[in-house]
């Protein structure tokens, strides 16, 4: 047997027998983007003290991987799906590698900005391409459990991320946490050229560059907007971004209408399993990265946990994915699409209103069953999301399908951090104030509002003031934890109301059985005419 995988998979006969060491790559490689993500909230605190820096600069060391992360994934998915699926991804990673061995060497906030863009640039290729080789080399009797396993990787990364990253952290420089990338970047770069099968679409016609490029613009406007007016107020900046966003979308369904080979068909959003589907995977990573980004914060500053004992208690969350994903597997041909989605939504809402209990006596105890169920609920629920939405495509835009999906997954974890977060530090501020009001100097004060970490920090000058005394400083420690538990449960409300409203849509526009029966046996939804042709006479489904 070859070392390389040189057959097409276009070309294949038969199934490819590598398909499952194929698969364990394609996981790999989109575990490590994804933990890119998540394994910077643990390091967060260490980068701060650092390289000093301000709430505003630490937003954007966070987001700077996020922006182009998400605007140019839909562009990038065509390219691969034109020229070679794992070209794109051999290349994403090695462009991924190379932003993080910059990562870890410089010591300037601006440059490691630049790092974590070159980063999210990479990742906006290995994302897409993972996915759309997943569906290209899986026979559709297997590819539900192919995306089962693919979308199960992603939530695993989701708690992975902070264990490594605090695992590190305790011998380590923040630093270390970009190196360890490096490594498993380059063993995704010999595993694809090893096991991955060549893929990229038969007879796809020119790249609509002009479609591409206005949803550049009008994704990466509206993140931008999200991010900073929440967090700087809506100045000139972020309205500017939210018009231009605004009007991109115009631009966009306007010209992909009347192109002949659009970028994206925005008609598909008019189909309900589709356009549904894509509702919940945006709803469900809005709720799922916000409370990741302050249930850390609570264990870490609140609770006073180290970073590794941090991310040991977020491994719940990694058994609770497992094993949603194990159900869906078995009741979803079952039961349906619908109930799946719906269930793993309502059960990930009730998760986020059980926060709404935190307050400043909370223990770890207090976040098990909601992360648990979050992760219960993303095991149920993305899969079947998923599935649909990549059945959506014809094999022709794989990569296109690949980079939708996870343009609402990155979009909904980016709007939710943004909104979310933006609340969380409203809510805190204003309960800090109300506790301490003029008991500290006005610069301190304004100072401790900024974040808990610089609260904490205040609180630990005021101990070492001689004119103050430890008794102060505690109270102080108190007023800080205070005001962020009330912040997480104010929090937690409005993101559960957020997420109830999402489900209630979702419940609404997915249709039944039979609806999905009808779109899977559409040709061109994915499948051949032939294909469809089996599916109807196995549903009864009728055109």
């Amino acid at each position: 047997m070859p070392f390389l995988a040189h057959t097409p998979v276009e070309k294949m006969t038969e199934p490819y027998a590598r398909r499952w060491w194929a698969l364990l790559v394609l996981c790999l490689s989109l575990l490590i983007t994804v933990m890119a993500n998540t394994s910077l909230i643990v390091a967060a605190p260490d980068m701060t003290t650092d390289l000093g820096l301000s709430s505003s600069d630490l937003q954007w060391v966070v987001d700077s991987y996020t922006v182009p992360y998400a605007a140019l994934m839909l562009v990038l998915g065509a390219i691969g799906d034109k020229y070679s699926r794992r070209g794109a991804l051999v290349l994403g990673l090695l462009i991924f590698a190379g932003g993080s061995v910059m990562g870890s060497m410089v010591d300037e906030t601006s440059l490691v900005v630049v790092a974590r863009a070159i980063m999210g640039v990479g990742a906006a290729v290995v994302m897409p391409a993972t996915l759309s080789l997943v569906v290209a080399t899986f026979p559709r009797s297997e590819r539900t459990k192919a995306i089962t396993a693919w979308a199960a990787t992603s939530g695993l990364a989701v708690a992975v991320g902070p264990l490594v990253s605090g695992w590190l952290l305790e011998d380590h420089a923040w630093g270390s946490t970009f190196l360890i990338n490096v490594p498993i970047a380059l063993l995704g770069v010999v595993g694809a050229l090893a096991l991955v099968p060549p893929s990229k679409a038969q007879g796809m016609g020119r790249i609509d560059y002009v479609g591409g490029l206005l949803s550049i613009v009008t994704v990466g406007s509206l993140i931008y907007a999200a991010i900073e007016g929440p967090h700087s107020g809506w100045g000139v900046g972020p309205v500017t971004a939210a018009v231009v966003a605004a009007v991109g979308l115009v631009a966009f369904v306007a010209w992909e209408l009347r192109h002949p080979h659009p970028m994206l068909d925005v008609r598909k959003f008019a189909v309900r399993p589709f356009s549904g589907s894509m509702l919940a995977v945006l709803f469900f990573f809005f709720g799922m990265f916000a409370v990741i980004y302050y249930a850390t914060q609570f264990l870490q500053f609140v609770l006073g946990y180290g970073a590794l004992d941090t991310g040991v208690r977020l491994l719940p969350l990694a058994g609770a994915v497992f094993l949603g994903s194990a159900l869906t597997g078995m009741l979803t041909p079952k039961l349906g699409v619908k109930p799946m989605v719906v269930t793993g939504l309502a059960i990930g809402t009730a998760g986020m209103f059980l926060l709404t209990q935190i307050d400043k006596g909370s223990t770890y105890g207090d976040f098990v069953a909601p992360m648990m169920m979050l992760g219960l609920a993303l095991g149920l629920a993305i899969s079947p999301a998923t599935d649909t939405i990549m059945g959506s495509f014809p094999e022709s835009e794989l990569g296109v399908g690949g980079g939708v999906n996870d343009t609402a997954l990155e979009l909904g974890g980016a709007l939710g951090i943004a909104v979310l977060g933006s609340l969380l530090g409203t809510a805190y501020r204003g309960e800090l104030t109300d506790l301490v009001g003029n008991r500290l100097p006005a610069e301190a004060m304004e100072t401790a509002k900024d974040s808990v970490g610089a609260g904490l920090a205040v609180a630990e000058r005021v101990a070492q003031d001689p004119a103050a005394g430890p008794q102060q400083a505690q109270a102080a420690v108190d007023a800080v934890h205070q005001a962020f538990a009330h912040g997480v449960a104010q929090t937690s409300l409005i993101g559960g109301i957020i997420m109830a409203a999402g489900t209630a849509i979702v419940l609404a526009v997915l249709p039944g059985r039979r609806g999905f029966a009808k779109h899977n046996a559409e040709p061109g939804a994915g499948t051949t005419a032939n294909e469809a042709a089996t599916v109807r006479e196995h549903t009864g489904a009728t055109r």
